[in-house]
């Protein structure tokens, strides 16, 4: 029988009845959300705490850089990567990490940090960073194939506008590599004109341009009336 229809006296002892009947489901649902409260708040403390940790070792391993130590620094980096990598400083170490590898020559080795940073960063500029400094280490190891279809998938709309003149030049480099001169330099063209002409890079654009045989769209576009 529904509460609404009970007589007061069978209303008052329902509402006497009920606690006792329920207390297990409340108590249960009390504890839960204590759980929950304090799990979260350890998480939460843990995270952070994580954070810190990873923070300070990120700052070990850059002094290590600044003083030319590049052994210490690699065993940093790899240290963070395995015991931080769910924090933001785990993709920087990977990139770190890959760097110290171009710089020694090892550039297989950088493959796969680099691989790793541009499949599973949560941070879209570290995944464009690492797409195209990957690309540019298979064009060095002689995979201008392979760099290209790195670079197939373009940068995402809010990025487009920062990445698109260095996406342009990767490619060019990577054609310029396949001997695919004519691609190359419209590609290298491209780069100059997503830049406007402002780009820090720009002047090394015009040097590709020119090597290419052909004046810079840049220059082409102002000696028109």
């Amino acid at each position: 029988m529904a509460e609404e229809y009970l007589t007061d006296d069978e209303q008052l002892e329902f509402v006497k009845r009920w606690p006792a009947e329920n207390g297990t489901w409340i108590v249960g649902g009390i504890v839960v959300a204590v759980v929950l409260v304090f799990g979260w708040r350890y998480y939460d403390g843990y995270r952070n705490g994580q954070a810190l940790k990873a923070a300070a070792q990120f700052g070990a391993m850059t002094a290590a850089l600044d003083k030319n130590d590049r052994n210490t620094a690699r065993q940093i980096a790899a240290g963070i990567i395995k015991d931080y990598a769910s924090t933001p400083y785990g993709d920087q170490a990977e990139l770190t990490l890959a760097r110290l590898f171009v710089d020694d020559n090892q550039l297989a080795n950088a493959i796969a940090p680099l691989r790793h940073v541009m499949n599973d960063s949560k941070d879209s500029e570290l995944k464009n960073i690492a797409r195209l400094r990957l690309a540019r280490v298979l064009i060095d190891e002689g995979k201008p194939d392979d760099a290209l279809q790195t670079l197939a998938e373009a940068p995402p709309a809010a990025a487009a506008a920062a990445f698109a003149s260095r996406y342009h030049e990767v490619r060019g480099d990577a054609l310029y590599a396949k001997k695919d001169l004519k691609a190359a330099l419209t590609e290298y063209q491209a780069a100059l004109n997503a830049g406007g002409g402002r780009a820090s890079d720009a002047p090394l654009l015009q040097l590709k341009i020119t090597d290419l045989g052909a004046a810079p769209a840049a220059a082409t576009s102002k000696a028109k009336p």
